[in-house]
């Protein structure tokens, strides 16, 4: 007991002694206004044997030193870091001075001013009370250039007189000044050399002459940039020289505002001179021998600053509620310039690209309902602009991105007191619980939700997406309603007013973001008293979204699904009873041991698979946890039904290959557990842990199935390589069974001995095909094709038709086109027929004895 009571004493003597005695290192910034003959050093020295008074504890300052000089005469302001120092983050931001670059603003105010620059210093602290341990690392950040820009002195070469000549075109190449070292060289048409950089104000430019030969050439004449940092690490900038051949078309030189040089066809010239007050450039295509119309994306300088400030809030730089509110101020004061100005399009581009860097932050970063009004009224303002000077796709692609950014914002926003927003183009509405609201003279009913439900109705934009709806006119309002996250799917009903009395049909369509077009999938409309059109939406998923790139969901292949579904399900348990019932007479051998397991296994996981499909069929009315339990259900079942379709045909080709070598029963049923079994098992684990950690989507809530977001990203492919790989092994082994027939039947030669070759090859193919997953080859062809090709309907309709129906293709070929299970269920039947005879004819019998 003493022992223990000395034991506590010394402890809180420590932990007294930490509180008491620990050191509190501060940094701080003192501004000095003085003329420029002021002697700095002396004031360092002052500060050097000086104490200060920090609250009541007394500081004495270990170190001091310069570390940025402001020049200030009358209007005229020149600031600069010292050596070892670069510009804070609000002084990039907020005054967009960056880097080691003289700033020409006052920036002497802004805490901190400079920071010191090449290390990245990690601090991880641990506190409890006033007890404060912490460790300190530094780390050595190896960088690459964010832009490099290319400019050649000729846009470009004139071969059109003479082919035998070679024209050299200067290059520069400019980097913003970095304290990385680069290693930069430039390669073209095989030759590589290094660079040498030269500072140019805040700049580093690099500068060499490439020799382009006249001789006509089919390859482009591509000129490479690349510059290596520390680690080896690349970044490759390029920059194609337009060559005008002796003969080839091309259009005149031109001069309005910008001059336009003489530029091969099919070739597009790019001019960064833009207007006062604005940057970016203007491009002109041409087509032929006549020049196309200039695009002009010379954006507002402000606006493109609060892009720039948007893109860096994306990336998590100075991502604040704060930084969040002026980006929208400065959205919204940037959208109130003239709709009517040459310019508005590539301000509403602009704007639509601050919008679309919003959204995605939103994804990860917080954002308060402060920010509502400016994001509402800037959008409104955004859609007042007529979009022209860009052609129809353009514009199309512009709204679409347009909504998606805007739901994603209004969805995102975590709402505490707002009511919601009105502006002129733009009404959003919130409410929860029972909602019965109105946006627009738009009718919004909801039953019970379990959080907010955001309503947002938009003027001015239904006439600029796409209408792919034959024979429809779209109305004037687009209304969009989005719930929080956790929130359940309420049963959602719009009542439209008819601004059209004259239509004769009205359609109720949803915009479907991932193919950028409408879809009425699951969608009726009907007309109520007083001429308004109630929709109600109740949203399918067809067999085909297994091997897609998005939902594909039409009525027409929805039904086909539905039904083939319910036939493979009953079909499958059909069949396993009959496995069961017949098990013992028909598995005889080691041979068709091996098959029927294989078999069985594919019928089990094929029917829990689709049982898990029909049981997604209806996204909408599913939590976000049954959807990810039934996506990562048919992501392991499928798996194991492909997995153990390999071992079937493995085995087959073993059987077939090493006649005198028989496959040993528990080899057999020791490597198809493991491929059947822990594989799946492991793939499916492996892809749900590095989506969950890399924070990306495993499964798409509007389909409850796995992402496909482009080639070899997203988590269908940890569906699609594997079931690729057995698909390709099933095919081989096909070839092999299907050459291993040919070669038994050559000796023969004759014409009936062919035919019967080609009726047992004909056999094999049906046959093989269910139980080796081939149809689903189809599935990869939908993937490879254009979505809006023939033969990808085509591919769709035989890929949902072929594998919606798989359980009925495989109870014909294992049970009613098996012989020996046929005849086993034959004898099976007739025994028991033959039971029920004796029994009537021994009850007669009885009778009769009775009687007489």
């Amino acid at each position: 007991m003493f022992s223990r009571a000395c034991l506590f004493l010394i402890g809180a003597v420590y932990l007294y002694a930490q509180v008491i005695v620990a050191e509190y290192v501060f940094t701080a910034e003192l501004t000095v206004a003085s003329n420029v003959t002021l002697d700095a050093n002396s004031i360092l020295l002052a500060l050097n044997t000086a104490e200060v008074q920090v609250d009541t504890t007394t500081v004495t300052i270990l170190k001091s030193e310069v570390v940025a000089e402001c020049l200030i005469i009358g209007d005229e302001t020149s600031c600069n870091c010292s050596t070892g120092y670069i510009w804070s983050n609000p002084v990039c931001y907020d005054y967009n001075c960056c880097r080691e670059t003289p700033c020409a603003q006052n920036v002497s105010d802004t805490t901190p001013l400079c920071i010191a620059k090449v290390n990245g210093i990690y601090e991880c602290e641990f506190k409890k009370g006033s007890v404060r341990h912490t460790a300190i690392t530094e780390l050595s950040v190896a960088l690459l250039p964010d832009v490099v820009t290319l400019k050649m002195d000729l846009q470009t070469v004139d071969c059109s007189a003479d082919a035998n000549v070679k024209v050299t075109v200067a290059v520069t190449a400019t980097i913003p000044v970095s304290t990385e070292t680069f290693e930069v060289s430039w390669n073209y048409n095989g030759v590589k050399k290094p660079l040498v950089e030269t500072p140019d104000g805040g700049n580093l430019v690099y500068k060499f002459n490439a020799i382009i030969s006249c001789v006509k050439s089919t390859e482009p004449h591509t000129i490479k940039v690349t510059f290596k940092n520390s680690m080896k690490q690349e970044k490759i900038a390029t920059v194609d020289v337009p060559v005008i051949y002796v003969g080839a078309k091309f259009c005149k030189e031109e001069t309005d505002s910008v001059p336009w040089p003489k530029t091969p066809a099919g070739n597009t010239v790019i001019s960064d001179e833009c207007g006062l007050g604005r940057v970016g450039y203007k491009s002109r295509t041409c087509k032929g021998t006549l020049w196309d119309d200039v695009f002009s994306y010379c954006v507002n300088a402000e606006l493109n600053k609060v892009l720039n400030a948007a893109e860096d809030f994306a990336m998590g730089l100075g991502s604040t509620q704060e930084k969040a509110l002026d980006i929208f101020s400065g959205l919204l004061n940037s959208s109130t310039s003239d709709p009517n100005s040459n310019y508005s399009t590539a301000d509403v581009i602009a704007s639509i690209n601050v919008l679309d860097s919003m959204s995605k932050a939103s994804e990860f970063i917080v954002l308060g309902d402060s920010v509502l009004p400016n994001f509402i009224h800037a959008g409104s303002n955004m859609l007042s602009n007529t979009w022209s000077g860009v052609n129809t796709s353009i514009v199309q692609n512009m709204s679409s991105k347009y909504l998606q950014s805007v739901e994603d914002l209004v969805r995102n926003i975590k709402v505490n007191q707002s009511n919601g927003v009105n502006s002129t183009n733009l009404e959003l509405k919130l409410c929860s619980d029972y909602c019965n609201m109105t946006v627009f003279d738009i009718d919004v009913n909801m039953n019970k939700t379990n959080g907010t439900v955001k309503a947002v109705a938009l003027k001015n934009l239904m006439r600029r997406l796409k209408n792919n709806i034959d024979d429809s006119k779209p109305d004037s309002i687009l209304v969009s309603v989005t719930m929080e996250r956790n929130s359940s799917s309420p049963e959602i009903i719009l009542v439209f007013p008819q601004e059209n009395l004259s239509r004769e049909k009205r359609w109720c369509v949803f915009w479907h973001t991932w193919v950028n077009e409408w879809s009425e999938a699951g969608c009726s409309a009907k007309t109520i008293p007083g001429n308004r059109t109630v929709c109600e939406c109740n949203h399918l998923t067809s067999f085909a979204v297994m091997m897609s790139k998005s939902d594909v969901s039409t009525p027409v292949l929805d039904m086909i699904t539905n039904v083939g579904l319910g036939v493979s399900v009953c079909s499958l348990l059909i069949f396993l009873i009959v496995e069961y019932l017949v098990w013992s007479a028909v598995v005889k051998s080691n041979l068709s041991h091996f098959r029927h397991t294989a078999i069985v296994n594919i019928a089990v996981f094929l029917l829990l698979g689709n049982c898990s499909f029909l049981a997604s069929s209806f996204p909408e009315s599913l939590s976000d946890n049954w959807c990810l339990i039934l996506t990562i259900c048919k992501h392991l079942f499928y798996l194991a039904m492909f997995n153990w379709m390999m071992c079937m045909s493995v085995m087959l080709v073993h059987q077939l290959i090493f006649v005198f070598t028989p496959l040993r029963k528990r080899v057999f049923m020791f490597f198809s557990s493991i491929v059947g079994y822990v594989f799946p098992i492991f793939i499916v684990g492996s892809s749900y842990t590095y989506c969950k950690y890399t924070e990306k989507p495993y499964y798409k809530k509007e389909t409850c199935w796995l992402v496909f977001e482009r080639v070899l990203e997203g988590s269908l492919h940890a569906f699609l390589l594997p079931v690729g790989i057995v698909i390709l092994i099933n095919l081989f082994s096909m070839v092999v069974v299907i050459l291993t027939l040919v070669k038994s039947n050559v000796p023969e030669g004759s014409k009936t001995d062919e035919k019967e070759t080609a009726k047992s090859i004909l056999k094999v193919v049906v046959f093989l095909t269910p139980v080796f997953g081939l149809t689903w080859i189809i599935g990869f062809a939908e993937l490879m094709l254009e979505d809006s090709s023939s033969l990808h309907i085509i591919a769709i309709y035989s890929f949902t038709i072929l594998n919606s129906f798989q359980g009925l293709f495989i109870l014909i070929t294992g049970v009613f086109a098996e012989q020996k299970v046929r005849e086993e269920m034959i004898k099976l039947i007739m025994a028991k027929s033959k039971g029920k005879s004796e029994s009537m004819k021994n009850l007669t019998s009885t009778t009769d004895t009775r009687d007489k």
